[in-house]
C-alpha cells in the first residue's frame, strides 16, 4: 500500500507538469512536418480506407452490420485501436524515450507513461470528435447511447495507462521486452475483433477467451454505442471479465515498479 500511496501522491503533486509534458508530447509528435496535427486525421484516414477497400470491395465481405454499412461498423472499432497500439508500443518505450527525466531530473518515475497517455488520449478524443461527426451525417447517430462513450474511454485509459508503466519498465531494462512487444503488436490487431465480429465465433470456448482481452472490450464497447446501441451495464459479465485482467495489470504495473524503479537510473 505504501508504493501504491506514493504513486498517488506523486501524481497529485505534480499534476501541472504532467500536463505540461502531455502537451510537450503531442507537439514533438507532429512537429517539424508541413502539415502538422493534420497527420493525426490524413494517417487513421488512410488506413481506414485501405481497410474498408480490401474488405467491402476486393473481399467483398464488408456487409451491413446491425443496419449500419460495415465501413461505419469498422471505424467504430478502430478509432480506439489507433489509441490502443500507440499505447501498446509507445506506452512500453516511453521511459526509454523520456530517460533525460530520470537520468538527469529527480522527475517521479510512475508519472511518465501517465502523461504519455494523456498525450495519446487527446489524439484519440479529436478522432473520436470526427467519429461522431461522420455517424451524424450518415444518419445514424447513436442518441443517447454516446452517455456511455466516456466509461469506454475511461476503461481504455486506465488499463492502458497500467500496462504502459508495467511494460515501460520492464523495457527500460531489456530491449528484447520492447522488441517483443513490437513484434506481437500486429498479431494483436488481427487477434482482437477489430476487422471481424467476435460475437459470431461459433466456439463458446473462444469466445470466453476473448472476453478477457481488453482490445477487444473496447472494440466491442464503442461498437455497442454507435452500431448495437447497447448499455455496458446489460452486459454485466463483459464488466467483470475486464475488470479482472484490469487488476491483474494494475498489479503487474505495481510489482515492476517496486522491484526496477530503484535501478532504471543506473541502467539507463
Amino acid at each position: 500500500m505504501g508504493w501504491i500511496r506514493n504513486i498517488i501522491k506523486d501524481h497529485i503533486e505534480w499534476r501541472q507538469q504532467i500536463v505540461k509534458l502531455a502537451k510537450a508530447d503531442i507537439v514533438k509528435t507532429y512537429s517539424g512536418s508541413a502539415l502538422g496535427w493534420l497527420w493525426a486525421l490524413i494517417k487513421p484516414a488512410i488506413t481506414i480506407l485501405v481497410y474498408w477497400f480490401a474488405f467491402s470491395i476486393g473481399l467483398r465481405a464488408g456487409k451491413p452490420v446491425n443496419g449500419v454499412p460495415y465501413v461505419l461498423w469498422l471505424i467504430a472499432g478502430v478509432i480506439p485501436w489507433f489509441y490502443m497500439s500507440e499505447m501498446i508500443t509507445q506506452g512500453a518505450r516511453a521511459i526509454r524515450k523520456y530517460k533525460y527525466l530520470v537520468t538527469k531530473m529527480k522527475f517521479p518515475v510512475a508519472t511518465i507513461p501517465t502523461f504519455v497517455s494523456l498525450s495519446k488520449l487527446t489524439i484519440h478524443l479529436c478522432l473520436a470528435v470526427v467519429m461522431v461527426l461522420i455517424y451524424v451525417c450518415c444518419g445514424y447517430f447513436p442518441g443517447i447511447y454516446i452517455l456511455q462513450l466516456p466509461f469506454y474511454m475511461l476503461c481504455m485509459f486506465a488499463f492502458f495507462t497500467a500496462w504502459s508503466l508495467f511494460s515501460s519498465m520492464l523495457s527500460a531494462m531489456s530491449k528484447d521486452f520492447l522488441n517483443l512487444v513490437k513484434s506481437f503488436t500486429t498479431a494483436f490487431f488481427w487477434l482482437s475483433g477489430i476487422l471481424w465480429d467476435v460475437n459470431k465465433l461459433e466456439s463458446e470456448t473462444l469466445k470466453l477467451v476473448f472476453k478477457f482481452n481488453p482490445i477487444t472490450y473496447v472494440a466491442c464497447g464503442y461498437r455497442n454505442v454507435f452500431v448495437y446501441k447497447t448499455w455496458f451495464f446489460e452486459q454485466p459479465l463483459d464488466v467483470l471479465y475486464f475488470c479482472i485482467v484490469l487488476a491483474i495489470m494494475i498489479v503487474l504495473a505495481l510489482w515492476s515498479y517496486k522491484k526496477l524503479v530503484k535501478e532504471i537510473p543506473d541502467v539507463l
